[in-house]
């Protein structure tokens, strides 16, 4: 079995400042008990060695000049879109129970890279991947003993150019589970170190940061995966939170896979499919 990297190594390089005068207009809504923000890729949710400013929930506190916030969702750090904080014991107590009961849908914009003709729900279970040299890397593995149920359902909105754009629903909450499901598919998310060409481009960017091969090799400086919509439909808890695409995957759509610009505004005013 090779010798695999410790996931601490994914605190190097240091994870970015966020800048103070930047950082409310991350806001797309704020009510008494919640505070929504589109955040982008790149920036970690979780508290941060490297200060307050350096991380989601950090810098939320920081900027109300607060102690205590809830984190209700998390996002990988290269994964835009929806955050969702909350600003009281009650509001998290209520969010956080909804998605322990599973009254939560979310819908994500993934760019993939390969074609996608028609919708699929993939059901294949998720691990740990031994084989690999990422300790942090997952991977479709059907002996329950060690994996955990995981389902996605992938559904193609427009392809063109060799990638398709597609609306990803996850029924499960599994570690990476619509990169690894993406990946089962033989397809991967755009500029994915970890899941992608090859998963070394990870190990070099922990250790070094973006360089030549990365440039070379990837679409993307981070994957191209959006947290679009957030749907809450619990009994005594019923919100639904958007986030409109960022900029780099809406360049992307427009310059390489073509898809009209029209077509490309359409996609803030679709409605998936209920997926709870």
């Amino acid at each position: 079995m090779p010798t695999q990297t410790t996931p601490s190594a994914a605190e190097k390089p240091p994870v970015p400042q966020i800048d103070p005068k930047e950082f409310p207009t991350w806001v797309i809504e704020e009510d008494e008990d919640f505070i929504v923000f589109n955040k982008p890729g790149d920036v970690v949710c979780h508290p941060s060695k490297n200060g307050a400013w350096s991380s989601m929930i950090g810098a939320a506190k920081a900027w109300k000049g607060c102690e205590v916030l809830h984190l209700v969702s998390r996002l990988d750090r290269e994964t835009s879109g929806v955050l969702l904080i909350a600003k009281n014991r009650v509001a998290a107590r209520l969010s956080q129970t909804a998605f322990e009961r599973r009254h939560v849908s979310k819908s994500y914009l993934a760019i993939l890279s390969g074609h996608l003709a028609e919708p699929v729900l993939v059901d294949e279970p998720i691990a740990r991947d031994t084989n690999s040299v990422v300790a942090v890397k997952h991977r479709v593995c059907r002996d329950m003993t060690v994996a955990r149920p995981a389902v996605t359902f992938f559904e193609p909105l427009f392809s063109g150019n060799g990638f398709t754009l597609a609306r990803v629903s996850p029924h499960t909450g599994r570690t990476h589970q619509i990169r690894v499901h993406a990946r089962w598919l033989g397809l991967s998310v755009i500029g994915d170190k970890l899941y992608g060409t090859d998963e070394r481009l990870y190990l070099e960017f922990v250790e070094n940061g973006w360089g030549q091969r990365h440039e070379a090799l990837l679409e993307m400086a981070r994957h191209g995966l959006h947290a679009a919509r957030l749907a809450f439909k619990a009994p005594d808890f019923q919100r639904v939170f958007t986030a409109p695409l960022p900029n780099d995957m809406r360049v992307f759509c427009l310059e390489k896979l073509k898809l009209p610009a029209a077509s490309l505004a359409m996609l803030s005013l679709q409605t998936p499919p209920n997926t709870i």
